[in-house]
């Protein structure tokens, strides 16, 4: 059920910075229509630091509702708060998600044990299957194999979103949690190797905007075609440098503006993107030939 290509959704909104729930509602329809297999609706992509709680539910209801049930949503549901994360958690069951997401939580610096106990909290206040979210480079903390390992023994806990870009991560994670937890890469450049390192699936920011490719790419790597695979990785190449050449979603925001998907608008304290990163947005747009 959870594997393929994923997106991890942009939430469009208006130049005045309020939600555009109709180009969002049509970014999830064009999506699972390009062959997209999973939708996160307000991760960090999704700019959920700067969305209220009532933004936040309305959003996983928008993308429940659109989806309807023909690929699995898995709702944002992360806070450095254990009690929000829970509140997000119960909604996302309540909303219909077929699961959450699950971010370490970010500037309070818990130990190892205080994940542990966080994870738990959230897995066992919402009977829903439960992704860890382990990205480092924004939450500063790292959750350690052997933390993953003890989490996923609890039956809602049944994978992560591995955003490390360490490619030796989901060997250690495959042995400690088993073949059946499931590895989702939170790296567009590095998805074809998590896949070749146990992974099933990358949960991907180029996706907003490559729906088709990312899919076709992860299709023909499960399907063994793996030199088709890797033909489309080299096509996506400077696209995702592209992308992440200024702070997300940023730039991929930017990008979906090309193609009619909302606005570039991103809430305080994202800045505008710069001209120069807006100009090889739109070079990398056309290179791979979403753009004349």
């Amino acid at each position: 059920m959870f594997r393929g290509s994923m997106v991890a959704l942009i939430t469009p909104m208006r130049s005045d910075g309020s939600l555009d729930e109709k180009a969002f509602q049509e970014l999830v329809e064009w999506q699972i229509s390009e062959g997209t297999e999973g939708l996160v609706p307000v991760g960090t992509t999704g700019e959920s630091p700067t969305l209220s709680h009532a933004e936040h539910k309305r959003v996983v209801e928008l993308c429940v509702e659109v989806a309807r049930g023909r690929v699995p949503v898995i709702a944002g549901a992360g806070s450095n708060s254990t009690a929000e994360a829970v509140d997000f958690a119960r909604h996302a069951k309540e909303a219909g998600a077929d699961a959450t997401l699950v971010v370490t939580p970010y500037y309070n610096k818990p130990t190892q044990e205080g994940m542990y106990l966080h994870f738990k909290a959230v897995a066992d206040a919402a009977d829903l299957p439960l992704f860890i979210y382990n990205i480092p480079p924004r939450s500063v903390i790292d959750m350690s194999v052997e933390t993953m390992a003890r989490l996923a023994r609890h039956p809602n806990i049944v994978g992560v979103k591995d955003a490390t870009a360490n490619l030796a991560r989901p060997l250690h994670t495959r042995r400690a949690c088993g073949a059946d937890f499931i590895q989702l890469s939170g790296e567009d450049h590095t998805a074809l190797s998590f896949n070749a390192a146990g992974g099933t699936g990358c949960i991907s920011v180029t996706a907003n905007v490559a729906p088709r490719l990312c899919a076709e790419m992860q299709k023909a790597w499960r399907e063994g075609r793996t030199d088709e695979a890797m033909g489309i990785q080299d096509r996506l190449v400077p696209l995702h440098d592209a992308l992440f050449a200024e702070t997300s979603p940023g730039p991929v925001k930017y990008a979906a503006s090309l193609l009619g998907k909302g606005s570039d608008h991103c809430r305080l304290p994202m800045a505008p993107v710069s001209e120069p990163v807006r100009k090889r947005v739109r070079e990398a747009m056309v290179s791979v030939g979403l753009l004349n």
